[in-house]
């Protein structure tokens, strides 16, 4: 089975439009996992316009199931996941600026900056992993960081099979497949929802994890955070 992360961003998203501490984004991890959320992701940007650094922190005691921290590895980042030590680390290469994350890893030009950071925190326990477009020589280059695993960044494949292109899935297998030959997890996230989870957990073979939280939010006002989550698990069975 793929497991479900959730991320909750959004909820301290709308938690930090009015102040004080509604919704409580401890209580919401903690609900999560009770529905049988497999994982909780967090991605604090140095703005804290959502997930505050503290609650970062905050949530180490609290999560019972993968705790994923995601972000660009600038220095504030790195020194917070290196004492908090979480599960995992995913490295997202966003600008200070960038509204959500909107591209993945040059692994190759960048391969000695990730290297040194992925060896650093596999020193400290935590598992790796690093956001990279479907790419097949994004793939060879990331085997050459040390990184433990791999998160595809399926904005594209969900845009496209929005729009009825189901081929736009390949690339996808292909480089999980890829990756998976040399010896890294496969992980996925960035627009995954109720509608395409399926076909893409159908057709990317040897997929670990997917980290999903705009959409599952999303979806959640209407049906519900406990239904949706069912859902999810159900597809990704």
């Amino acid at each position: 089975m793929t497991k479900l992360s959730v991320n909750i961003n959004k909820i301290a998203t709308l938690r930090n439009a009015r102040g004080g501490a509604l919704p409580n984004v401890i209580q919401a991890a903690k609900d999560i996992e009770g529905f049988g959320g497999q994982g909780i992701t967090v991605h604090p940007r140095p703005d804290e316009r959502h997930i505050k650094y503290q609650d970062a922190y905050d949530l180490k005691p609290v999560v019972t199931t993968e705790y994923n921290i995601e972000g660009n590895p600038i220095e504030k980042f790195l020194t917070m996941v290196l004492e908090i030590k979480p599960t995992q680390v995913t490295l997202v290469p966003d600008a200070v600026d960038a509204i959500t994350s909107n591209a993945g890893w040059d692994t190759v030009t960048h391969k000695e900056y990730l290297s040194e950071i992925i060896s650093e925190c596999k020193r400290n326990g935590i598992r790796t992993s690093i956001f990279v477009d479907p790419e097949i020589s994004m793939i060879e280059g990331a085997v050459e960081t040390g990184t433990d695993r791999i998160e595809l960044y399926t904005e594209a494949f969900a845009y496209q099979y929005a729009l009825g292109n189901e081929d736009a899935v390949q690339p996808y297998s292909e480089c999980a497949a890829l990756a998976h030959n040399l010896g890294m997890g496969v992980n996925a996230g960035h627009d995954l929802s109720l509608q395409n989870i399926r076909f893409f957990k159908e057709n990317v073979p040897h997929l670990l994890e997917v980290s999903i939280g705009h959409a599952l939010i999303c979806e959640a006002l209407y049906e519900g955070l406990q239904s949706v989550i069912n859902q999810y698990l159900k597809k990704l069975a």
